[in-house]
């Protein structure tokens, strides 16, 4: 790991990875949920309103949007390395309800700024307090404390817009829900990566598309549990399905699919298909099965043991549930460029709903 990447990687582990989003990628997702918003009270509880973009849109769409009310609490910050640019010694909360004076801009005079008592942190009573009287929480909360967080909008029974790595699908409790339709994945970035504004570390990603003064994060997404037009639209299917083509795993009985888009048609067993399926999922036409195999039936080698995640860091042993393995007609193991160690293969298992013969 270079040094680049190890300064990264220390700050998601303790906890310093409070991207910020840019303006325009929440435009482009969040106008898709226009007809949510009506008469709502948002609440931006992973936030310092005062460099939020999200504060910001809502803030100057208030009355576009119909909003009840807009609520941004403000973590203090105690460490200089942290993303955040807050430099204030008390934590705050800020609580916009509308234009006052006719000229549709949300001015300083018009925006509560209230202070806590606490740090602000989204798990403190007072933070929780807030989080009560939200209809829709709207953010982009620490990739770190990314189940914590939201087993808490669980809790709570609220609805959500929030950024998340795609890699957390593979959590037990997050594929749960997923799998239960409680929640799915939104419109996403372009490009399925995220630049977010960063002026604390170097933007080591090789992709071509980077941008000045911004941090490349790929396997970001969107997620939410309001109901958007995306996941009622059928995915075309035009392929049909061959052994040669379809290989069986060695270990569950489903066939193995590369590419989304490649899913056959006339096929009513079960499938494993990438994560990335999740992006073209409609509850209608497929049914998720389980996040590849069980426990029980795997048992890593000393050498898999030691491989790890190159997202998470941990060791790959620790999501066996996720791994299944396949052959190809000849008997050798296909191989896979992500996890070439014992020809491993992440996959969902999915049923088609609706079979062509």
């Amino acid at each position: 790991m270079t040094a680049k990447k190890r300064n990264l990687h220390s700050a998601k582990v303790s906890k310093k990875d409070e991207f910020y989003t840019q303006l325009g990628d929440i435009e482009r997702e969040l106008r898709y949920y226009k007809n949510h918003f009506m008469d709502k009270v948002i609440y931006c509880n992973c936030d310092d309103p005062r460099v939020s973009n999200f504060f910001h849109f809502f803030s100057y769409n208030f009355e576009k949007l119909g909003l009840k009310k807009l609520i941004a609490t403000c973590y203090k910050n105690q460490d200089m390395d942290l993303f955040s640019e807050n430099k204030s010694e008390q934590a705050i909360y800020l609580v916009y309800d509308g234009d006052k004076n006719d000229n549709k801009v949300p001015d300083p005079n018009e925006i509560g700024v209230k202070k806590l008592k606490g740090d602000g942190d989204f798990r403190s009573n007072e933070c929780i307090d807030l989080l009560k009287q939200a209809d829709i929480v709207v953010t982009n909360p620490p990739f770190s404390l990314f189940r914590e967080y939201l087993a808490q909008l669980i809790e709570y029974d609220k609805k959500f817009i929030i950024v998340g790595h795609q890699n957390a699908i593979s959590y037990k409790e997050i594929f749960k829900l997923i799998k239960e339709n409680k929640m799915w994945l939104g419109y996403g970035f372009k490009g399925g990566a995220a630049h977010f504004i960063n002026k604390h570390y170097e933007d080591y990603a090789t992709a071509g598309d980077h941008q000045v003064g911004m941090i490349r994060v790929s396997g970001v997404t969107w997620f939410t549990n309001l109901d958007i037009n995306k996941r009622h639209e059928d995915l075309i299917l035009y392929k049909k399905y061959t052994t040669e083509e379809y290989p069986t795993y060695d270990n569950y009985n489903a066939i193995n699919v590369d590419v989304t888009k490649d899913i056959p048609m006339d096929y009513d067993g079960s499938m494993g298909v990438p994560i990335t399926f999740l992006d073209k999922y409609n509850p209608d036409q497929f049914e998720i099965e389980t996040l590849g195999i069980g426990e029980e039936n795997f048992t890593p080698t000393k050498r898999y043991e030691k491989f790890r995640d190159p997202i998470t860091k941990l060791p790959i042993s620790d999501k066996r549930d996720f791994l299944l393995y396949v052959r190809d007609t000849n008997g050798k193991y296909l191989t896979s460029e992500d996890y070439r160690v014992n020809k491993v293969f992440a996959r969902i298992i999915i049923k088609n709903k609706n079979v062509v013969k």
